[in-house]
């Protein structure tokens, strides 16, 4: 019998193979399936897109290091998941792509409440920051982030970052240990930048300076986030997550934009503080990042016990958006370890405020067979107590 890839209709091949009324039922049954499926998720998305936008909460915050925006979905009472994007980029363009794939909605929007935290004026709409404001620290950032957590009564909550936001997150977590529960890290930073990146940095810095959100710094960014198969090339035209995220670019305040490109800029090292983490942590890295070896010196630098790097082949920084589906069997197990599952599994028996108290991951869990490296292309790498 043939597998029909998850469909309850499987395909003789053997009676295809010979024809006749047998086998032309039971094709025309599997196709029947098959179109159903499509439509039910599309059906899925189309209603899931709807109801995610209406339901998002925006708040303005002021904290000690100025106004920050928080957009809020779930109920409130659940475990807290925080998220804190890219440069130029915010939850709609950084984590849209994970929070679409109805497993990961069952995962995610299921186990826990999601404060989407946008750098200074990266929100939706936003105004222009005035000029006469301080340029915050990468310091100041993660203090933003405590502020939050005490605005809306949180205490220990799940940090989920991309890239710039990763740093942040990090930082946040060395600074605050007590209220990280843990760690999902993508493409992260954890090193000051190197000399090129800093040149780099500085020649899109004075473009979005002087220019604005012009061709050139757009094509610099899309080259920070997506690997070059989907960017497209003279024989391959770009994918749609790239002309979608070159329109909510164009959105952009130029000059807030430079002023997270600046305070970036201006990182320091975190390699000592991560030392002292005592949370779990789970990295991804596309094979194509410009950040692949800071993914793997970060994970060098925490504990083996409780950390797992997963690399995510032919793609590009901002896993979350060009794979997402490349993320669900690992996020899923390392959730497992803190008793969050997806519907109808088991219900975690804790206070959903109170600390989740997670277990030590097994290494069996993140090891490639359990993550399906068959199905997606990653591999993983979970290093052994000796």
């Amino acid at each position: 019998m043939g597998d029909s890839g998850g469909s309850v209709v499987s395909v003789d091949v053997e009676r295809i193979s010979f024809g006749g009324k047998i086998a032309t039922l039971e094709f025309s049954i599997f196709l029947l399936v098959e179109v159903l499926q499509e439509f039910s998720l599309a059906f899925f998305s189309f209603f899931f897109d709807m109801f995610y936008f209406l339901s998002i909460q925006e708040h303005h915050i002021q904290t000690n290091h100025g106004h920050v925006s928080v957009a809020v979905y779930g109920d409130h009472d659940k475990p807290a998941l925080v998220t804190y994007p890219d440069i130029a980029l915010n939850y709609m363009s950084c984590f849209q792509g994970l929070l679409f794939c109805p497993e990961a909605a069952s995962l995610l929007l299921h186990n826990f409440c999601i404060y989407h935290i946008s750098p200074p004026g990266h929100e939706l709409g936003a105004a222009p920051i005035s000029p006469n404001a301080p340029i915050p620290s990468v310091d100041d950032l993660a203090d933003q982030v405590a502020d939050v957590l005490d605005f809306f009564g949180l205490g220990s909550v799940m940090c989920f970052g991309v890239t710039a936001g990763a740093y942040i997150l990090t930082l946040f977590a060395a600074k605050y240990r007590e209220r990280v529960l843990g760690l999902i890290l993508v493409s992260p930073l954890c090193k000051g930048p190197t000399w090129t990146e800093w040149l780099y940095s500085k020649v899109t810095s004075n473009l979005l300076y002087y220019y604005g959100m012009c061709g050139l710094v757009k094509e610099c960014l899309l080259q920070r986030y997506f690997s070059k198969e989907v960017r497209g090339f003279s024989e391959l035209p770009e994918s749609d997550i790239v002309q979608a995220c070159k329109s909510l670019l164009e959105q952009r305040q130029s000059m807030n934009v430079w002023r997270f490109v600046q305070t970036m800029n201006e990182r320091y090292d975190l390699s000592e503080h991560i030392k002292r983490l005592q949370c779990r942590t789970l990295i991804f890295v596309g094979d194509n990042s410009q950040f692949h070896t800071e993914a793997v010196h970060l994970t060098s630098k925490l504990d083996r016990r409780y950390c797992a790097l997963v690399e995510v082949q032919a793609c590009g920084s901002l896993v979350t958006e060009e794979q997402p589906h490349a993320m669900l069997i690992p996020m899923e197990y390392f959730l497992m370890g803190y008793g969050l599952y997806r519907p109808p599994s088991q219900v975690v028996e804790c206070s959903p405020r109170s600390p989740l108290s997670p277990f030590c991951i097994s290494p069996d869990l993140l090891s490639p067979e359990s993550m399906g490296v068959k199905l997606k292309p990653i591999r993983t790498r979970v290093r052994l107590e000796v």
